[in-house]
């Protein structure tokens, strides 16, 4: 016989409209019950610990460390926690370290309320959820051509517009490092010029902040 009891949720977003909406969906679902709300990464983890939702909605980039910290954080506390990440980004590399920091599902929030109540009953009954379409996505990442975390600055500071000149300042390393890097960027995104590597970070979210 199936649990009448409605699945409590927590919901973290740091933009009010989007949390103040969030909140009255949800409380228009009788399966699910609203029982706290974070603007931040601090106080999610502590809303987290505190209330003991059965799922907890958190966007992947928020003030206080962001989503991805806060589900790290969590998990290193309560190792069964479940949790979703609702948010706009949809690059490949945003999935994957959602799902690597312990996410049991990855939800775009232009979804409607009702693949948002079916995510939650897959994740409260201990099963995982991608958007449609993500898997996809995921499925064509490939872990080999993985940047390293000095490539990963050095990409941010290329999609920025930056001169090899200005990055070296920036990291006050040698332009020729600068350029060695830069090389190794180009190959493992499989493009030819900087503004080409740009636009597959911007798509892949090789360089949201998290």
């Amino acid at each position: 016989m199936d649990d009448p009891r409605p699945i409590t949720l927590l919901i973290a977003d740091d933009h009010p409209l989007i949390l103040a909406g969030l909140a009255a969906l949800v409380r228009l679902e009788p399966a699910l019950a609203l029982v706290g709300e974070a603007r931040d990464g601090v106080t999610a983890v502590e809303q987290y610990l505190r209330l003991r939702p059965d799922v907890m909605l958190v966007d992947l980039n928020m003030s206080g460390g962001g989503g991805v910290e806060a589900i790290r954080k969590i998990r290193a506390v309560v190792p069964d926690a479940r949790i979703v990440i609702l948010t706009t980004y949809d690059g490949d590399e945003d999935v994957h370290r959602g799902l690597l920091a312990g996410a049991s599902a990855y939800l775009l929030k232009q979804s409607g309320l009702d693949e948002v109540v079916l995510c939650v009953r897959q994740v409260a009954a201990n099963r995982r959820y991608l958007a449609p379409g993500l898997a996809e996505k995921l499925a064509g990442r490939v872990d080999g051509n993985s940047l390293s975390p000095r490539e990963l600055e050095i990409l941010a500071h290329l999609s920025a517009g930056m001169s090899n000149k200005m990055i070296a300042r920036a990291e006050n390393i040698g332009v020729g490092t600068v350029k060695y890097h830069v090389n190794n960027i180009l190959s493992k995104l499989n493009v030819s010029c900087r503004t080409e590597a740009a636009c597959v970070a911007a798509r892949r979210g090789l360089i949201h902040a998290y």
